[in-house]
């Protein structure tokens, strides 16, 4: 077994270590969601905690870990009375983004149920981790069945496991701890809500900290025993202060002060539901038992905000998790002043004692100062919770509402005429139009992409629609299917009685309809032409619509911008439709059209992407007037460049963006050559969209007469 990092010699990231360990007093906190940039220490960190937790006590011989205090009556190896117990080290079981939901739950064996009637079953992850830890790195990269199956087994504490009227149930409490990057794409906000913390991450920018990173790495990585040995010493004392911390918690106060103060932040900054204000309370009550205390005070109800709010205030997919602490302070003095005028409460004027989480004044062997629940007015931890860097993408999403994240920021200085080759001075970002809920796009035929909300496909959730032969393992018996193979065979297998004889070449495989992601490829018209008519605004406000729409159907998105001379990858395709907002937000305009460009720029993009990932069907979305202008024989070019896609068989839609009372019928003429359909801004809309849903399914790529091939709509389907 390898040695794992010391904790205690992690270098700085105090909110991270503080969030870990006050989950390590209280489980009862729900967990800790660690959002950051590649690099820095977020999985490191997790690794590490799970050395700090005391042993678990376990009846001898139960695979469920059952407590020998209180067995579970429903265990599947109970009941336990008359049997023994021993101690375990405490569980950090990692569940990997790809796995199976038969990895995750457990596995029954159908063929042992129907031949001889035993439920044998094979412990999954909920399994092991029961009482411990469950690590989740890349949370935001898991599947939606997985992460479904994590939300009922969070909620209930207990994972259930039913194949074809065969039903296990054993318990599953654990703490759920996930990892991420934000780039690569946000968290449903059902599991985001799951998790009781956050806290943002982010390298260090001090010469020495990094140095001193590089320093222990080097040496842990040279010889990883002698390197935890020199750090035994710190690590027991955390681990005594742990233990010392769980059993004074009991005996923490939550007075009706600090109780009406957590009431009135949340409601300050409206968060949904009630779980903040529950969190926010557990948070509070184990930071005052981690400092020694047995009242809970102002700075541990501040602190607590600042670790259990920030993700529970997101407003939409484009808004960056954050709280703003004026406000917090504001909300807390004011809540104070109620709570003195009803009766005061004591109330110290410091925050929580000790310096760094391992309780060492000077923030440890790391350095680091701050966290250990000291509430950060200004002279906190060198990273804030909320911080994410300076990039501008990142301030650009500060805003709760949409409207007021896209407005005008201003001309853009290094992407004028002069680097892009517009010939036409370049004109400043305008804000978007009110996003709208469009109905849903989707790729026609069936894929088999990975899981999602858009386009059919054959997976293995969804609705049966038929029976195979099983490749491999089999996972979903189709029942009726199964007793048809075996029943010819039963006098020649000598079945005397009443049971079905049945063999493994019997077992038929429930072939199942589902919905499968897409790559959604924006290709937009920033030409000077788009924001001459004033059209940008609209423009904008319609890609954000789509972006959304991307962002609830978990598919992948990309953008493609062309302007002046040439085409420009402004969005690699990714996950993250927030960075596809933030680059759509700064997207300058001028110059000539070259439509050309940027269909071939799509073009090789879906070619890079289709090798990268051939089962991910794509969707072009095109938005231009269609006009093309610039070089020798603009018109012909863009005819050949979107004969090319219509070669390939891709699925596209031309969003017109002519206005005016008189139009040329250029998008139509252009969504004619691509195979696909076109749709006006004006019909962009939920309301007469499902038209040209219809007029997808039905023409393909390959198009059809009617409709489609002259850019209208299908108005009796909308």
């Amino acid at each position: 077994m390898s040695t794992p990092y010391p904790f205690t010699a992690l270098v700085g990231q105090d909110d991270l270590r503080l969030a870990l360990l006050l989950n390590a007093v209280s489980p009862r906190v729900g967990g800790v969601l660690v959002r950051g940039e590649k690099g820095t220490a977020k999985s490191t960190a997790v690794r590490a905690l799970s050395a700090l937790l005391p042993p678990v006590a376990t009846v001898t011989g139960c695979r469920f870990s059952c407590d020998p205090a209180g067995p579970d009556p429903r265990c599947p190896d109970g009941p336990h009375e008359g049997t023994g117990s021993g101690e375990r080290p405490a569980r950090m079981v990692e569940l990997p983004v790809g796995a199976s939901e038969d990895r995750l739950v457990g596995a029954l064996d159908i063929e042992r149920a129907l031949a001889e009637g035993v439920k044998a079953f094979e412990p999954g992850l909920l399994a092991d981790a029961h009482r411990g830890i469950l690590y989740v790195d890349e949370v935001n990269l898991l599947h939606d069945h997985l992460v479904d199956v994590l939300l009922d087994a969070a909620a209930m504490g207990a994972s259930h496991v039913e194949r074809e009227g065969v039903s296990v149930r054993h318990a599953a409490r654990f703490l759920l701890v996930g990892t991420m990057n934000p780039e690569e794409g946000e968290l449903r906000p059902q599991l985001l809500d799951r998790f009781g913390l956050t806290v943002e991450v982010a390298a260090s920018r001090e010469p020495s900290e990094r140095v001193e990173v590089v320093r222990r790495r080097i040496a842990y990585e040279d010889d990883p025993v002698s390197f935890a040995a020199r750090w035994a010493g710190a690590e027991e004392a955390l681990r005594e202060r742990i233990t010392a911390a769980r059993a004074l918690l009991p005996s923490v106060v939550l007075g009706d002060g600090a109780l009406r103060q957590i009431a009135s932040t949340c409601a300050a900054f409206e968060v949904d539901g009630m779980r903040a204000d529950i969190v926010m309370a557990r948070t509070a009550t184990a930071l005052a038992a981690w400092a020694g205390r047995t009242e809970v005070t102002e700075g541990d109800v501040r602190q607590a905000a600042l670790l259990a709010l920030p993700h529970r205030r997101r407003r939409n997919p484009f808004d960056a998790p954050g709280l703003d602490e004026e406000k917090l302070d504001r909300t807390l003095e004011e809540s104070a002043e109620e709570s003195t005028e009803d009766g005061p409460e004591p109330e110290p004027e410091g925050g929580p004692d000790g310096g760094g989480p391992d309780g060492d004044p000077d923030g440890g062997p790391d350095g680091g100062g701050g966290g250990g629940g000291r509430p950060p007015r200004g002279d906190g931890p060198s990273v804030p919770p909320q911080s994410r860097g300076s990039d501008d993408s990142h301030e650009s999403q500060d805003s709760p509402e949409p409207q007021e994240t896209h407005e005008p920021s201003g001309a853009q200085q290094g992407d004028g005429a002069g680097a892009s080759g517009t010939g036409a001075a370049e004109q400043r970002p305008v804000a978007a139009a009110e996003p709208f809920r469009p109905k849903a796009l989707s790729v026609p035929g069936i894929g088999e992409g990975a899981a999602g909300r858009r386009s059919r496909s054959r997976s293995e959730h969804g609705r049966t629609t038929g029976s195979r032969l099983p490749k491999g393992t089999l996972t979903r018996l189709h029942l009726s299917a199964t007793v048809r193979a075996a029943a010819p065979h039963q006098r020649a297998r000598g079945r005397g009685g009443p049971g079905l004889v049945v063999r493994r070449e019997d077992l038929r495989q429930a072939a199942r309809e589902g919905r499968e992601s897409n790559l959604v490829l924006f290709v937009v018209d920033a030409s000077g032409s788009m924001a001459a008519r004033r059209r940008m605004g609209a423009v904008k406000g319609a890609v954000l619509s789509l972006l959304l729409d991307a962002y609830q159907r978990r598919d992948k998105v990309g953008l493609v911008t062309f302007r002046g001379r040439d085409a420009e990858l402004a969005l690699p395709p990714t996950s993250s439709v927030e960075a596809a907002a933030a680059r759509l937000e700064r997207l300058p305009t001028g110059g000539r059209t070259p439509l050309a460009a940027g269909l071939l720029k799509a073009r090789e993009v879906l070619r890079v992407e289709r090798l990268r990932d051939p089962s991910r069907r794509p969707l072009l979305v095109v938005v231009t007037d269609g006009r093309a202008t610039g070089g020798v024989d603009p018109v012909a070019l863009s005819a050949r460049a979107a004969g090319l896609h219509a070669a390939d068989g891709i699925t596209s839609i031309v969003v017109d963006c002519e206005t005016g009372p008189v139009r040329l019928g250029l998008a139509g003429a252009l969504a004619t050559r691509l195979g696909g359909s076109a749709v006006t801004l004006d019909e962009l809309r939920a309301e007469t969209i499902s038209g040209l849903v219809r007029d997808a399914r039905d023409t393909g790529p390959t198009g059809a007469a009617g409709s489609p091939r002259t850019g209208r709509i299908d108005r009796k389907a909308a």
